[in-house]
């Protein structure tokens, strides 16, 4: 029975347990990094600090913090009196969309993010949670650098992380965010991920500083121009996705995660759609135009055969020639290669061509189908291709999808000539499904260049050789530039109506969810890297 007692007001308060006490002030400490200052300089900044991103990234009270307390070994240059919990990096584990990932934020308001021995033990013992419980890491990088003060201490610490990150590629999937300086030897870590997001005007990534490149080259540069985010998401192709800010950062990672499977033995996670299986686009139909040398744009293609709204382009503005994203097609997941007749007339060069390669073996790696969307009249002609090494790079491309045991599905909406038909998932490097719309030309090159050298002295001696050449083109073009002969010897599945690509392409990835592919035994093959 309860007592309606008044109590006492005399009555002492019961002391509370100095250890416990003890806990609650040095978590609070905890809280706040390097402090009230440092945390106001990186808010002016335009940065959010590394507890607030971790925050915005994952579920609402999803966050376990491990190792807050601990703190560097160095007695150095008088680093013993200047110890603070945590030594710079939060790690941990969280859910996002209610899946499990492991964690770690750099905190640039403690020693500025610089790594030491036990920061990089700290980022270590979450990556090696990952890999035995088979879940996502995530790195949101904000450093500047190895502690200098530790040595090669600090040096070993990025060495064990590198080796971490190696083991893992292609075991559970790795992401990192770049939101302020990234340089020397940290570049290493994030290159080997398999994203990289990075923050306008506030995130770059570069070996050596403006400094240096000043002394030994003479340029003069800043860290934007020498690594910012528009450098690598255009011009270097090391960015995967760029973002205005911390914030849409962490919702970008949000998104791409929705797409990826936890480990790479399991399936990406299916969504449920509203968007009809049999749904079918009457534009489609007219999207490709009459005349080989007008362009359309692919992505127009792609987002009317996906689920509505399920279009994630990845390194949209670096080879552009190429498009390579994640999308839907009936609330699975699939990986999306496509040529971009918009740009370069969507020939293959060496950017695509890693490009290409690069997404083509995560999507392998990780259970994802490859869908080709095709239009290529071949591989970009010119000395700078070919001294760049538009060979070996080229081979990365075919070599990918020669490798990939995922299902592979490819439609050609117009052009496939030369080997570069070979290379985009042709039936002869095994893909299970391919389509040609009607007005595919698949062909070892165009007519007008295949007359040329097939009836070259004809049309030399003819009384009229423009005629005559007009002639031989329609002739070839006739019997070779069409989707029929490749039919005829299976090489294309079926000939079919633009406006039916989503069903029949839906139906294809039903049916191979149960493919299984044998690879030969051996330790790893040798792509020409």
């Amino acid at each position: 029975m309860t007592s309606t007692r008044p109590t006492d007001p005399k009555t002492p308060a019961k002391p509370v347990d100095p250890a416990l006490q003890r806990l609650r002030e040095m978590r609070e400490k905890t809280l706040l990094g390097g402090g009230p200052e440092r945390i106001a300089a990186q808010h002016k900044k335009g940065k959010l600090t590394a507890r607030e991103r971790i925050d915005f990234l994952v579920d609402e009270g999803s966050f376990v913090e491990l190792d807050r307390f601990v703190t560097h070994r160095c007695t150095d240059f008088d680093m013993q009196s200047q110890q603070i919990l945590g030594d710079g990096v939060i790690t941990g584990h969280a859910l996002i969309d209610g899946r499990p990932v492991y964690l770690f934020s750099q905190d640039f308001t403690v020693f500025g993010g610089s790594l030491s021995e036990t920061h990089a033990e700290k980022i270590c013992k979450v990556m090696d949670m990952a890999m035995k419980v088979g879940v996502p890491v995530i790195g949101l990088n904000d450093s500047g650098g190895a502690r200098i003060q530790e040595g090669v201490s600090s040096l070993g610490g990025y060495a064990e992380i590198f080796w971490r990150n190696t083991r893992a590629s292609g075991v559970i999937p790795q992401i990192s965010a770049i939101l302020g300086p990234c340089a020397g030897g940290a570049v290493y870590s994030p290159a080997i991920t398999d994203f990289i997001c990075m923050v306008e005007g506030t995130s770059y990534m570069h070996i050596t500083g403006p400094d240096v490149v000043k002394s030994v080259t003479h340029e003069e540069v800043t860290s934007e121009d020498l690594g910012g985010s528009v450098v690598h998401a255009s011009k270097s192709g090391v960015a995967h996705f760029t973002s205005p800010s911390d914030k849409s950062s962490m919702m970008l990672v949000r998104r791409l995660l929705s797409y990826l499977p936890l480990n790479n033995a399991e399936d990406p996670p299916f969504v449920p759609t509203e968007d009809r299986h049999d749904r079918m686009d009457p534009e489609l139909d007219t999207l490709v135009p009459a005349d080989p040398q007008k362009p359309y744009d692919m992505k127009r293609v792609i987002e009317k055969v996906v689920d509505q709204g399920s279009w994630l382009e990845v390194q949209p503005d670096w080879a552009m020639n190429l498009i390579v994203g994640f999308a839907r097609l009936g609330g699975r997941v699939v990986g999306i290669v496509a040529n971009q007749p918009a740009v370069l007339a969507g020939c293959l060069d060496i950017d695509a061509s890693v490009k290409g390669a690069r997404f083509i073996r995560f999507c392998d790696a990780f259970n994802i189908p490859l869908v080709t969307f095709e239009d290529v009249p071949g591989f970009l002609p010119g000395t700078a291709q070919e001294y760049g090494g538009i060979i070996r790079h080229g081979a990365k491309l075919l070599y990918a999808y020669c490798e990939a045991t995922v299902p592979k599905l490819t439609v050609i909406t117009r052009k496939a000539y030369g080997g570069a038909y070979d290379v985009m998932a042709s039936k002869h490097i095994r893909a299970d499904v391919n389509l040609a719309w009607p007005g595919a030309m698949i062909a070892v090159m165009g007519a007008a260049g295949a007359a040329k050298i097939i009836h070259k002295r004809e049309i030399e001696k003819s009384a009229d050789p423009k005629a005559t050449e007009a002639q031989k083109a329609a002739e070839y073009e006739t019997t070779f530039n069409n989707p029929y002969k490749a039919a005829a010897r299976g090489f294309v599945d079926d000939v079919v109506e633009a406006s039916r690509t989503r069903p029949l392409l839906i139906r294809s990835l039903e049916l191979l969810k149960t493919k299984h592919e044998e690879k030969p035994v051996r330790k790893h093959g040798n792509i020409p890297l």
